[in-house]
């Protein structure tokens, strides 16, 4: 990196850190990991921590300047969406900022990017409200994958799935659907498969390709780097589909649709899918404090009102953990997958649901979680990011109803959540809830829209 580079970058971290900005307000949003406790864990110990649901049973290029903003989507410059500054993430001050500095900042950024510097720049990022990530922005490749795989529920799930059935993988092709840096397909390949073809469209299949060099796997595991649609593999036919594919709020970002791509091309008749199943679930919780100081805040900020930015956060779902403590009702199962069978139109849907209240108490927003399961196995497997369940990296998504609801015990919330591909980048995810409660002291029926991006 130049000399001026390095004083530009300095002036910019100046002006950021006074104004309270972090990096990430000027780039595009990112699936994004996090640092959970317990990642030293033995594999023998993983066998009651990697499966957690049982503890959930209970459960069961810049746009026109005229684009409403509500319109937009994560593939659109997004800057004027304000209200993650103070709204999305927790404890997080607002701060506004000149839309042109943000600009000459992406197009500083992007000058860096272009000159193919051998030096590496790191940054700290946030994105979207969640949990910083260490980028660099040469090769845009997150340099802190550890902190997803030292998830525990979620790797040693993986890792317990195929070393306990060896039988599934030995002497089978398998193919790996978003590779990442190959630790399933590693997985996959020290379990006794045949080949492991594995495909990762980001920059991080050289460093897979690394990886899988140093680890003597060289042999066994292919990695693709490009596109699932756009890739040819060397062979006719998979045996088996592995993939962590589920993003927030199970479907967000869309890599199911690929999953299901790669499964009707290459997948042998009577083929495996891992995982097989996947589950959408829906509560409802107390949540009076972060809605009232993070929320309705915007109603009156030192005399003025600043509604606006109270709209477009309420249209925004919160993706964040949820004390188990904040449960009023009872789960309703929303949407049930088979991933073996579905089709891709199949993650759009309306799914109705009925919520009964199990103590008198508040509700100020809905909760959705998902579990995955590995029923092929010898022995079911699988995992819940419920809130009564070990922490993962998805968490859970919240929905703030514009309504507090009061609810007495026993009475319900009924109503229907429709959620459907957004048009314009199918990544994104668009939902409509419809919720009533007909109860002793509150009365409600409303629609709502929210929008993942």
């Amino acid at each position: 990196m130049l000399q001026s580079d390095a004083m530009e970058l300095n002036i910019w971290s100046e002006v950021l850190t006074h104004s309270k900005l972090t990096m990430a307000e000027a780039m595009p949003p990112s699936k994004v990991s996090f640092q959970f406790e317990d990642a030293d864990e033995t594999i023998e110990e993983a066998a009651t921590v990697s499966s957690n649901l049982e503890e959930d049973s209970a459960m069961c290029d810049p746009q026109d300047s005229s684009m409403v903003a509500g319109d937009k989507t994560s593939a659109d410059y997004y800057f004027d969406s304000y209200s993650h500054f103070g709204c999305i993430k927790r404890n997080q001050t607002m701060i506004m900022v000149n839309m042109m500095m943000e600009l000459k900042l992406l197009v500083f950024i992007e000058k860096l990017q272009n000159k193919k510097s051998k030096s590496k720049l790191i940054l700290s990022l946030y994105s979207r409200g969640k949990p910083g990530v260490a980028f660099d922005i040469t090769t845009s490749c997150p340099l802190n994958l550890n902190e997803m795989l030292k998830d525990v529920v979620r790797t040693k799930t993986y890792q317990n799935v195929i070393y306990k059935n060896k039988f599934l993988f030995k002497d089978k092709i398998v193919l790996d659907v978003g590779a990442g840096t190959g630790i399933l397909s590693l997985f996959c390949a020290k379990a006794g498969a045949k080949h492991v073809f594995a495909i990762e469209c980001s920059q991080m299949a050289d460093m897979a390709q690394e990886i899988v060099k140093a680890n003597g796997f060289s042999s066994v595991i292919t990695v693709l780097k490009g596109k699932v649609e756009e890739i040819e593999l060397p062979v006719p036919k998979v045996d088996i589909i592995i993939s962590e594919w589920m993003g927030y709020f199970l479907l967000y970002e869309n890599m199911l649709n690929t999953v299901l791509y790669a499964r009707d091309k290459w997948l042998v008749s009577n083929g495996i899918v891992l995982p097989d199943n996947a589950s959408l679930h829906l509560t409802a919780i107390e949540d009076s404090e972060y809605k009232e100081d993070k929320i309705e805040f915007w109603k009156n900020v030192y005399g003025f009102d600043m509604s606006c930015i109270r709209k477009q956060s309420m249209m925004e779902p919160l993706v964040d953990t949820v004390d188990q403590n904040q449960i009023v009702t009872n789960c309703q199962l929303l949407k049930n997958m088979n991933i073996s069978k579905m089709t891709s139109g199949d993650a759009s849907f309306t799914a109705p649901f009925k919520l009964v209240a199990e103590r008198d108490d508040y509700i100020h927003a809905l909760v959705a979680y998902f579990d995955v399961s590995f029923s092929v196995c010898h022995k079911m497997t699988g995992f819940s990011t419920g809130p009564r369940s070990k922490n993962t990296h998805w968490k859970q998504t919240v929905l703030y109803l514009e309504d507090v609801l009061t609810i007495c015990q026993g009475e319900f919330v009924v109503g229907t959540m429709t959620v459907t591909q957004n048009k314009k980048n199918p990544r994104d995810i668009d939902i409509t809830l419809k919720y009533s409660l007909n109860g002793h002291r509150c009365n409600v029926s409303r629609t709502q829209e929210y929008k993942m991006r």
